[in-house]
């Protein structure tokens, strides 16, 4: 079921089908509520056009998974409302270049939207990281002890939002203030 709720803010990962970063086939979202629930929601989107061996051995999702499913375009009009009031956290700047350039090839200027970067909110709490496994899903699921199934959508998206959480929970700090590219660094006591 699309969310269509007050989020403090929503996760947002897509999965691609091939190289360009347009080819979207698959669009998770992890919506954190108030008293910081995470609703996840997740949906395959046929990007109409040929998949790359090497993404379909890293999602799982091929050409006969996104033969019914709805297109980019279909799928930005049904989660526009819900998105557009909301801030959007990536892990990475890649999802917003992919959400802009599915807009494109379907002729909508990219979306106006209000992203921050869980990588940024992540180099900020555990700045260790750095040069010990860095700031990626992948070591993050290690050191955080994240419980989630990567290069699948939702559950990125749900893992980008842990990160979130657990970064305002360890520095005291909400994820606005921490993400907030005007900061130049923040303590556990900020």
């Amino acid at each position: 079921m699309i969310p269509n709720d007050n989020f403090r803010f929503i996760a947002l990962d897509v999965e691609t089908a091939c190289g360009d970063p347009a080819s979207i086939c698959q669009i998770g979202l992890a919506c954190v509520w108030p008293d910081n629930r995470i609703y996840t929601f997740s949906t395959l989107v046929n990007p109409g056009t040929a998949f790359d061996a090497f993404n379909i051995r890293l999602h799982g999702i091929g050409p006969d998974h996104v033969r019914n499913a709805p297109r980019f375009d279909e799928v930005l009009v049904l989660l526009f409302p819900v998105l557009s009031r909301h801030h959007l956290v990536q892990h990475s700047n890649f999802d917003k270049q992919a959400v802009n350039a599915a807009s494109r090839t379907y002729g909508f200027d990219a979306p106006d939207f209000h992203w921050i970067d869980s990588v940024t909110i992540a180099r900020r709490a555990w700045p260790e990281l750095k040069g010990n496994g860095g700031h990626g899903l992948g070591n993050l699921k290690k050191v955080l002890k994240l419980d989630f199934h990567h290069h699948d959508a939702g559950e990125d998206a749900r893992a980008a939002a842990q990160v979130v959480l657990r970064a305002e929970a360890y520095l005291g700090v909400p994820f606005d203030r921490i993400g907030n590219p005007d900061r130049k660094a923040l303590s556990r006591h900020d």
